[in-house]
């Protein structure tokens, strides 16, 4: 086995979230009275933390301003809106694959810890993952430090470790810690800005990753 530990992102990567992400951002510039961005803009921070999300979307709202900024997110986003988040097809049974083959399998995302949390409870995927981090808990991506904290946790080098995701943010994550990394294209950023990375193949989705590994990777 190449790799011991596989990291994948939630957010455009296992889950397809960015219909309620876009909807969640924009309604909450709505509240406090701001113009709401693009939704290609709103899909372009897809997978930043919120902090950082919410300056690039608003670099002269701060303070006080930006906090309730992320609150009204939150408050769409986990309460108000119904947008589905369903997971990616072959997505559940990709996961439960790598599992069942031995693989650790963990999450490194922008989500808080209540996002993950409850996103883990809808989609009944919580015991397929070893460890999970989130942005609200250490630094946000392109930050190495969630995937060094794994490496860690599981007491492995970074080449035992595998990053998969759907943004340049991943890609760089995984670069910045010395981790391999494979792109799906399923997600927020195009694939052509992907493979500028040099991920080690990009995939059309996380169904195609246990085949990709069991032919060598």
């Amino acid at each position: 086995m190449k790799y011991r530990l596989l990291v994948f992102d939630w957010d455009g990567t296992v889950m397809d979230s960015a219909g309620r992400i876009v909807a969640s951002l924009r309604a909450a510039f709505t509240d406090l009275g701001l113009t709401p961005p693009d939704p290609a803009d709103c899909r372009d921070v897809i997978g930043l933390g919120l902090e950082q999300a919410m300056t690039r979307l608003a670099p002269d709202v701060a303070g006080a301003r930006q906090v309730e900024l992320i609150r009204r997110y939150r408050h769409h986003y986990l309460d108000a809106n119904d947008t589905p988040t369903p997971l990616f097809p072959g997505a559940g049974e990709a996961l439960a694959a790598l599992h069942e083959a031995g693989y650790w399998l963990a999450v490194a995302t922008g989500k808080s810890r209540r996002g993950l949390d409850e996103a883990l409870a809808q989609s009944g995927l919580g015991g397929w993952f070893h460890a999970t981090r989130c942005a609200d808990e250490t630094f946000s991506k392109p930050h190495p430090q969630m995937l060094l904290e794994l490496l860690e946790e599981f007491g492995i080098d970074a080449a035992e470790g595998l990053m998969i995701g759907d943004t340049e943010y991943d890609l760089l994550m995984a670069r910045n810690a010395g981790v391999a990394s494979v792109a799906v294209s399923c997600g927020a950023h195009a694939p052509e800005r992907l493979l500028a990375l040099e991920p080690l193949v990009c995939l059309p989705g996380v169904d195609a990753l246990p085949g990709w590994l069991a032919a060598g990777g």
